[in-house]
């Protein structure tokens, strides 16, 4: 089962667009500190394990993403098939990876700003922002490394469909 042009063009520009996500949103958790005015107390996303969960996250998501992209384009220039089956759970688990990273963002960011709105008068903001926007990126990277599931889970259980399939004219 060869898979067209159309598809192969398709399965490496979302696996470009997957890995400007994850390094944007490396760059946007890793530059996440606040400083407290009054006391002089520094908060930073190290302090919080959800981050640091997250951090992982992105790293192993861009490290799996940038294997599968050398893959894939070995395959679109020798016009090779691939290993669907590689690709297929290697997917699965990378999905669930970022999918996972980008909930324990969003979950602990929101009981922080809750908890520190209670607790505190001074606002920390910035930080949640930051945190939210990193986790958002981390969601879409998620959702791009889900299409790529999908469409090789066809694939590899529905060969016979068109769009896996070189066209032959």
């Amino acid at each position: 089962m060869a898979r067209s042009a159309a598809s192969r063009t398709a399965n490496l520009v979302l696996r470009v667009f997957t890995i400007v996500l994850l390094l944007i949103s490396l760059i946007v958790i890793c530059s996440n500190t606040k400083t407290d005015e009054y006391t002089g107390g520094r908060i930073k996303f190290q302090d919080v394990i959800a981050y640091r969960y997250m951090l992982s996250a992105i790293v192993i998501g861009t490290a799996y993403a940038l294997l599968q992209l050398a893959f894939a384009i070995y395959n679109a220039v020798s016009n090779g098939e691939g290993n669907h089956l590689f690709d297929f759970y290697g997917d699965k688990i990378a999905s669930y990876l970022l999918a996972t990273g980008a909930a324990a963002g969003f979950g602990v960011t929101n009981d922080m700003k809750t908890l520190i709105e209670l607790l505190s008068t001074y606002d920390f903001g910035n930080f949640y922002e930051k945190a939210y926007a990193s986790a958002s990126l981390l969601f879409l990277a998620f959702v791009c490394t889900a299409y790529i599931y999908i469409y090789t889970c066809v694939c590899v259980y529905f060969p016979f469909l068109n769009f896996c399939q070189k066209r032959k004219t």
